[in-house]
């Protein structure tokens, strides 16, 4: 291939590469899909196809491998803050337990924005059963809600770093 042709071709996968980035970022924001898995699937791909170009430095690859530790982080840090806050309204395991189970059964049945609303409305009830008393399972399911905002927080900024560095390893370094 003439020299042309592999830069645009190269070109044209960082452009899209990028594209799945941003597509990733939007999946955090509007949940239908594991953004940040989206997006370390898209810079996997990136590296793979470098590595066989023969493009990918130590360093390149050290990058990667900061990427791929922030999304799993990411990925595990979304239900820990979530259960953390609500911990911290002493609400049970249990509870808990009920409020994830009814998040991934309405996602996987019909879609996770049906999810997010399954999922506190199931703590709610939980709570409700629980403690017989409607504020305060209103209560523990604002701390379901305000735990779900700092999640978001943490694995949007996630997302941004992991784009970051990807941005640093294909255009900078």
């Amino acid at each position: 291939m003439s020299p042309e042709v592999l830069a645009a071709l190269q070109a044209l996968i960082e452009v899209l590469t990028l594209f799945v980035l941003l597509f990733g970022l939007v999946g955090l924001i509007v949940p239908v899909f594991p953004g940040l898995t989206v997006m370390w699937l898209g810079t996997l791909v990136y590296a793979l196809l470098e590595s066989s170009a023969g493009l990918m430095t130590t360093w390149d690859w050290f990058l990667f491998g900061i990427i791929t530790l922030l999304m799993i982080i990411g990925n595990v840090a979304d239900n820990v803050i979530i259960a953390r806050k609500m911990r911290d309204k002493y609400v049970p395991w249990s509870s808990i337990g009920w409020a994830f189970l009814a998040g991934i059964v309405a996602s996987v049945f019909f879609t996770p924005l049906i999810g997010l609303v399954a999922a506190p409305a199931g703590l709610f009830l939980a709570e409700q059963h629980r403690l017989k008393d409607r504020t305060s399972a209103i209560e523990s399911t604002k701390a379901y809600m305000i735990g779900w905002g700092w999640s978001f927080f943490a694995r949007f900024l996630i997302g941004l770093v992991m784009t970051g560095l990807w941005i640093l390893s294909a255009w900078v370094i």
